[in-house]
């Protein structure tokens, strides 16, 4: 069935810029968690293979860890001896769960566009994650893509959002973010955007919406 088109949604001159997982990305479905919980031989159970997944991943996030340094980091953690092939089915389940797209979220995404609105998306994430981003069948709603691990900067921190503030040659009042996580929202408030803490598409577009009034 496909999807209805939504009215345009017109915000210029400020610039909508998309975090990237869990807002235009599903959440890895339960069975991408355990198959990636399975793959890793977690002994301990899927609580103690989580700890150590996210304990390290604003290294890999920032750039400052290569792909296998990080999962060399989570390898320690879990007591666990992986080989290099080990790692490589590693990273594809992982990186496989993070590509699954929310038809809602792309559905406003396409009215801002037709609204004439310039779209940005900016996303903590692996260098591994940037020709995902930058030559996907979304790639070209955004005028530009930004991604931590190339940048060296991680959102919540106030570099990364004045970094692209400075690269999409706007004022901070024209910046409006859209994240699912309220700290990153904050990150951006604090530099004098406006932003949205992403629950749903619906919710999303009510909101933004309401801006353009």
């Amino acid at each position: 069935m496909s999807a209805t088109a939504l009215e345009p949604i017109s915000l210029s001159p400020r610039v909508v810029v998309f975090d990237y997982g869990e807002v235009i990305s599903r959440a890895p479905s339960d069975d991408d968690r355990a198959a990636l919980v399975r793959r890793a031989g977690a002994t301990g159970g899927e609580p103690e293979f989580w700890r150590a997944y996210w304990r390290h991943r604003e290294a890999l996030d920032q750039g400052t860890a290569s792909i296998a340094e990080y999962w060399a980091a989570v390898a320690h953690d879990l007591g666990a001896d992986w080989t290099p092939v080990d790692v490589h089915e590693l990273w594809a389940i992982d990186h496989r769960g993070w590509l699954s797209v929310d038809p809602g979220t792309l559905g406003v995404l396409h009215a801002l566009r037709d609204g004439g609105t310039r779209l940005a998306l900016l996303s903590n994430a692996g260098a591994d994650y940037s020709g995902w981003l930058r030559s996907g069948s979304f790639a070209p709603l955004f005028e530009r893509v930004f991604v931590s691990g190339e940048l060296g900067l991680v959102k919540p921190g106030a570099a990364i959002y004045e970094h692209v503030i400075s690269e999409l040659g706007i004022e901070p009042a024209q910046f409006v973010f859209v994240d699912n996580k309220a700290e990153n929202v904050a990150g951006s408030l604090a530099v004098g955007g406006d932003a949205h803490v992403f629950t749903d598409a619906a919710t999303l577009e009510a909101w933004l919406r309401e801006l353009a009034a």
